[in-house]
């Protein structure tokens, strides 16, 4: 089997905290092209992604990653954050986890499923970005974009995101919740704390309008999802003074939700629940991602199984956690989600034991030989 240990190692060791690439795609680029891929570089923005593909027939199979990682942060690491070096058996580093040890280990499988030089049965390619830690304007979302313009969509995706929760093969993510941030600002009649009737004060109103809207949950869950979660996250006055009723008051908030609802109608349900609580009120509504989710079918059902067969380990199928580039994929093709035990992810000394890297290169050589890429 082809090692994935010195691709995890050499990109690590590119500093490609977002936006900055410091060299991880141009490694990556030259791994590729040595199998036979056809490598193309695309740059939005600040943003260097890539997209790379072998074979022209069907079944497409794209896996789908991103090479940015998010800064080694204030903690102390053990060693350097982007040395890559291997301690009793664990590959240390930012990265190791989420996600380049993932693409490494996917590359390798390239490598075995292709032998010497033969082509896939189907097409193989690869959705690279560098802006998934980042905004996620410039990149994914992008390249999804030119791939559609250019004939490029694949049968199914998968994104190496690092799913399992204890043992490499015991979770597979087929859809993800969306998220909704809001922020609410309540106005009012500024005034003299005792003379409250000539006053109207907001932060009273609020206080109503988010009572309201946290009174019940939104719904129960569903059969492939979670209850949605509504999450109050600031309650903002600015008021220095203990004797003025203030003229505004503002609250944000995040709501993870399940396939019960869209970004849109829950806008139109915080409009519709604050309004009986205040006359004037401003309302901004974002959504990051909508719910998602690929049902289960014949492709979900050879990913399933080839992880089983190649882990031991009867995978759950899982929609829980936050949002990736996935939320962009599925509205071009089916997607899933596989990848290492994201323990470590984010955190100092984030790491991956060398044999789950290698363990991962075969359950993704699996994937490949079950999907007839």
């Amino acid at each position: 089997m082809a090692d994935p240990l010195p691709l995890a190692q050499a990109l690590i060791r590119c500093r490609s905290v977002t936006p900055a690439d410091a060299g991880a795609q141009d490694v990556l680029a030259a791994a590729l092209e040595r199998l036979g891929f056809a490598v193309t570089r695309l740059r939005y923005g600040q943003t260097e992604n890539l997209f790379a593909r072998i074979g022209t027939a069907g079944p497409h199979f794209c896996f789908a990653g991103h090479t940015d990682v998010v800064p080694p942060g204030d903690a102390v690491w053990a060693g350097d954050p982007f040395g890559a070096e291997v301690r009793d058996g664990v590959l240390y580093g930012r990265g190791a986890c989420d996600m380049k040890g993932a693409i490494a280990a996917f590359v390798a499988a390239c490598a075995d499923h292709l032998g010497d030089g033969a082509a896939p049965r189907g097409s193989i390619s690869l959705l690279i970005t560098g802006d998934e830690e980042g905004p996620a304007t410039d990149g994914t979302v992008r390249v999804l974009d030119w791939m559609a313009e250019h004939g490029q969509v694949p049968d199914f995706c998968l994104v190496g995101e690092p799913t399992c929760r204890a043992r490499l093969g015991d979770v597979i993510k087929i859809g993800r919740r969306g998220s909704l941030n809001a922020k609410i600002a309540v106005h009012g009649t500024q005034g003299h704390v005792a003379y409250p009737q000539r006053a109207d004060n907001p932060v009273h109103r609020l206080v109503r309008a988010l009572a309201a809207l946290t009174a019940a949950p939104l719904d129960a869950g569903s059969e492939f999802f979670e209850p949605s979660s509504l999450q109050l996250t600031s309650i903002d006055v600015g008021n220095p003074a203990t004797n003025v009723i203030p003229a505004q008051a503002r609250a944000g908030l995040n709501i993870r939700f399940n396939d019960r609802h869209s970004g849109a109608s829950l806008g139109a349900w915080l409009r519709a629940a604050i309004a009986p609580h205040a006359d004037r009120f401003d309302l901004d509504v974002a959504i990051s991602g909508e719910s998602f989710l690929t049902a289960p079918g014949p492709a979900m059902e050879a990913l399933r199984a080839a992880v089983a067969a190649e882990t031991g380990v009867d995978p759950a199928l899982d929609t829980g956690g936050g949002t990736s580039d996935a939320r962009f994929i599925a509205r071009h093709c089916p997607v899933a989600e596989f990848g290492l035990v994201g323990s470590s992810m984010h955190q100092a000394d984030e790491r991956v034991p060398v044999a789950e890297l290698r363990a991962l290169a075969a359950t993704y050589r699996a994937v490949l030989a079950g999907l007839g890429a």
